[in-house]
């Protein structure tokens, strides 16, 4: 009997941390976009069961096309992780029987953005994880003593046109987070 009222109790408890808990799990990433696979990615390709339809390392070629034992060129720019596992898996079907592909992406080398100007170490960056304007002065180094901070240009390429977007800094400093722009691939900053 005391057994069954502990039991309960720890049941209690446990469903009641899971309601706490596992919506925030589940629903963290709704409405994330799913990483497009770009020219320079390294994927890794596991078939389950199937090492010679494997690779530990395939890299995107410019033409956006990764080379797959048996398929040859398969396209993986500009599609998901999830697309691409879909693909390989349905032309397998044809030499596996219901093949289990698992598509890794190991370095994700594609997703790049540009800082130019008086910043301390202008360059290339990764974006390996959402990084706003702020983030990419902070991996630069900082502002040089000659920075005009209220000038900032962000160029971003959509749709074949160049966007010019001027972030001023000392609004984002005085708590207008929104001028804090999320950083996209190919995005050049220039502090003038």
């Amino acid at each position: 009997m005391l057994f069954l009222e502990n039991l309960q109790k720890y049941l209690v408890i446990f469903f009641v941390i899971c309601g706490i808990c596992l919506p925030s799990v589940c629903f963290a990433d709704e409405g994330a976009i799913a990483y497009e696979i770009g020219v320079g990615d390294i994927l890794r390709i596991n078939t389950w069961k199937e090492p010679d339809l494997s690779l530990e390392a395939a890299m995107v070629r410019s033409d956006g096309k990764i080379t797959f034992p048996l398929l040859d060129d398969i396209q993986a720019q500009g599609i998901s992780t999830m697309v691409l596992k879909t693909q390989i898996e349905k032309k397998l079907a044809e030499y596996v029987e219901s093949p289990n592909v698992t598509v890794t992406l190991e370095n994700p080398v594609s997703q790049k953005f540009y800082i130019l100007g008086e910043v301390i170490n202008t360059g290339e960056y990764p974006i390996i994880k959402k990084l706003t304007v702020m983030q990419a002065f902070a991996l630069s180094g900082g502002f040089t003593e000659w920075a005009s901070k209220n000038k900032i240009i962000l160029i971003r390429r959509s749709e074949g046109k160049a966007i010019t977007i001027i972030i001023k800094y000392n609004d984002i400093l005085k708590g207008d987070f929104s001028k804090d722009i999320s950083l996209m691939a190919d995005d050049t900053i220039i502090v003038p």
